[in-house]
């Protein structure tokens, strides 16, 4: 058996590159955000520069920068100019910041919904084959997990990036403005940084690819687990499914660490770098202060701004330790959204009314790059199910049944040949043509934790209640319902597991008979179901079946035999066809098959 895959597919793009194209939509309400960060920061860095100004009031008087300018030689005149100016730059600082948080906080939250739901659809519209093979645990953890890590990247870390350039940015102005000398060895500590952070974005990438993929391991295995908890308990299995998630989530755990290693060593080096930068700020601008060559408030203003310059870059640790794990998420959310499914939905739509009638014609099928299980390198598959005829398929374990019902609904298309559906390609029709005109019924009777009308009414939510109760009535599922503690409003609980499983597959048929279905499509309907419940759903097809086209696979042969044709497949092809009787008269496989389930004869033993 080929093991599943069990990593998420990547993206092909740079992860930043591809969030601006996909998201070209949001530019202006980005370009808003950035603005608003701009002038937050400016009025962030203001109050440094109002506080040399005032002291400079207090040192110079009326020959300071605010007395020059406006002519206000009173001391306290001045420093009232400078308090309605600072008062005046707090309150922009207020409403930018107000306005910036709003605004990246909602873009975040706008991508990450819509990323999410676009995910989901791609993967939705996946082809059958890729979810058997991929495990769901896997999926919910890009869907939830990694679309988290992108959020919380664009609602805190993204900011601070911007915030901490423009901050560099706007230091640099006033350095440059004051004192170049001192500004050069302000500044001395920035490569050192920028350099250290291109270096640790380097090594933290693949680590948090790691981390992002053994996240995705331990999701799988945990849904897996859930999943088949009665399996693991019926084999007492618990202490080896135990030790199977603590070996996921300790390799989950050890990835973590390793990438938290390396980031956090980066803090360090800025520390390093920011003592460097300060302690040159304090002794040139303090040596030039003393010899006369800058003012006592300029050289306030340096040493505020150098700090103001390097401090807020120790957050720089985190916030690329945020930025690697939300790259190596937007990887794995983009590996889902450049998925194509091989099955794509055609574009016309089926004469009304559908009739139902059904055929395949030479069709060859096989899955991945296996052999054929329907027909071969000589011959295609053929057969013909008239409008408003039952017909049965059978044969033994890998005939290749199931195989020929996925080409039916096209949940995969044949490797040559044509599944026809009154006449027209399957592969040309619309999804809502095809799979609305019919009503599929499956060995393992799926339902959704919710009600039962909710369940029953699943492919037609505007059914009345009069609808969904005569459906319920024709699958023989009404008086079962109208016993259970609220009726059709009884919560059926996740798959169904307050139901037995002939009440669940009675539901199961009721949903499909509601959509009214032209093809109505039974896999197995009745083989894991007690005598009872066969007989229930017999009767329930043999009045549903008079005025529709039905194709049924079944194991057990008593459910077919007044079926108007039965095919036996052997080897994906057709072995022979025929009615019951004519089957049993032949006495090729169809009579042995019949003869062991009715007990004429018993198999030959295998000694």
């Amino acid at each position: 058996m080929t093991a599943p895959s069990t990593s998420a597919p990547l993206g092909s793009a740079p992860p930043l590159r591809a969030l601006w194209r996909h998201h070209r939509r949001h530019r202006p309400r980005f370009a808003l955000a950035v603005l608003m960060t701009a002038l937050n920061t400016a009025a962030d860095v203001a109050p440094e520069l109002l506080l040399g100004v005032a002291i400079d009031i207090v040192v110079r008087g009326s020959d300071s920068f605010v007395g020059t300018v406006l002519g206000i030689e009173g001391r306290f005149e001045q420093l009232v100019v400078v308090a309605a100016v600072n008062a005046a730059v707090w309150v922009v600082e207020s409403l930018t910041d107000y306005a910036a948080s709003v605004l990246w906080r909602g873009l975040a939250q706008t991508v990450q919904d819509e990323l999410r739901t676009e995910a989901y659809t791609r993967v939705q519209a996946m082809d059958v084959s890729w979810h058997e093979r991929t495990p769901s645990g896997q999926v919910l953890s890009v869907l939830s997990d990694d679309v988290n890590q992108l959020e919380r990247f664009l609602d805190v870390g993204a900011r601070t990036v911007l915030h901490t350039v423009l901050t560099v940015v706007f230091v640099g102005i006033v350095f440059g403005a004051t004192s170049w000398q001192v500004a050069v060895l302000a500044f001395l500590p920035v490569p050192v940084i920028a350099w250290g952070s291109i270096r640790f974005q380097r090594r933290l990438e693949p680590l948090y690819a790691d981390v992002r993929g053994t996240a995705g391991e331990v999701a799988a295995v945990v849904a897996g687990n859930l999943g088949g908890v009665a399996t693991i308990r019926a084999f007492t299995a618990e202490g080896r499914e135990s030790a199977r998630v603590a070996r996921a989530s300790r390799a989950y755990r050890l990835a973590n660490a390793r990438a938290i290693r390396s980031s956090s060593a980066f803090v360090p080096l800025i520390r390093m770098a920011i003592l460097a930068g300060f302690t040159a700020t304090l002794l040139l601008g303090g040596y030039y202060t003393l010899e006369g060559r800058l003012e006592v408030g300029i050289f306030t203003v340096l040493v505020f701004m150098t700090q103001r310059l390097l401090w807020p870059l120790t957050d720089l640790g985190q916030t690329l330790d945020l930025y690697q794990r939300a790259m190596a998420s937007t990887r794995r959310i983009f590996g889902l959204l450049e998925l194509e499914p091989r099955a794509v939905e055609g574009a016309a739509s089926l004469p009304s009314p559908v009739r139902g009638g059904l055929e395949l014609r030479g069709v060859r099928f096989g899955y991945e790059d296996g052999p054929d299980v329907l027909g071969g390198p000589d011959g295609g598959l053929d057969m013909v199910v008239p409008a408003g005829q039952t017909h049965a398929v059978v044969g033994t374990t890998g005939a290749g049944k199931s195989s020929l019902l996925r080409l039916v609904l096209r949940f995969a298309d044949p490797r040559a040949g044509a599944v026809l559906l009154d006449g027209r390609d399957v592969r040309d029709l619309t999804w809502d043509s095809l799979r609305g005109a019919i009503g599929y019924v499956s060995q393992d009777a799926f339902l959704f934790h919710g009600t039962v009308r909710e369940n029953i009414a699943y492919g037609r939510p505007d059914a009345t209640d009069a609808q969904v109760e005569g459906a319920a009535r024709a699958a023989e599922a009404h008086d079962f319902v109208a016993a259970l503690p609220d009726g059709y409003a009884t919560v059926v609980g996740e798959r169904g597991q307050t139901l037995s499983g002939g009440q669940r597959q009675r539901l199961a048929l009721a949903r499909a008979l509601l959509r009214d279905p032209a093809l109505l499509v039974l896999d197995e309907a009745t083989s894991a179901v007690d005598t009872e419940t066969e007989a229930a759903i017999q009767r329930s097809l043999a009045r549903v079946t008079a005025t529709r086209t039905a194709l049924v696979v079944a194991h057990r042969l008593s459910t077919v035999r007044d079926a108007d044709r039965i095919w036996v497949l052997s080897a994906g092809r057709v072995a022979e066809s025929g009615t019951h009787d004519e089957l049993v008269a032949l006495g090729g496989a169809y009579a042995g098959l019949w003869a062991v389930q009715t007990g004429e004869h018993a198999p030959a033993s295998p000694h």
